[in-house]
């Protein structure tokens, strides 16, 4: 299945303390032709966040278009993960909050002149 960009999707997430596995959200960065031509996604964690935070941080605004239960912020901690290991779409951002990712992907990676 292709993911749309800012679609989100629950992923088993390793932890780099421990040898187990937890099922997550992120979020979909990458365009669904990068998944049909690499086999995997670039995904952005998200998380509650309620303990730290991380430069970018973009804190969701509209949850009911998500499929998240709890406030969360999109934490550019990015990562590729195999298509196959994508268990589910959760649901996608919404307008205003795909452009605040847009904002912050832009700060972290500018366009060259």
């Amino acid at each position: 299945m292709a993911y749309a960009r800012f679609s989100l999707v629950r992923v088993p997430f390793p932890f780099t303390d421990r040898a187990s596995q937890k099922h997550r959200p992120a979020l979909v960065i990458s365009d669904p032709t990068f998944q049909h031509t690499s086999g995997h996604l670039l995904l952005a964690m998200v998380t509650t966040a309620t303990h730290s935070a991380w430069p970018l941080d973009w804190p969701i605004q509209q949850l009911d278009s998500t499929g998240l239960k709890h406030a969360c912020v999109i934490r550019f901690k990015l990562f590729t993960l195999d298509e196959r290991l994508c268990l589910s779409q959760l649901g996608v951002l919404s307008g205003v909050d795909a452009r605040g990712v847009c904002q912050r992907l832009e700060a972290l990676v500018p366009r060259s002149s």
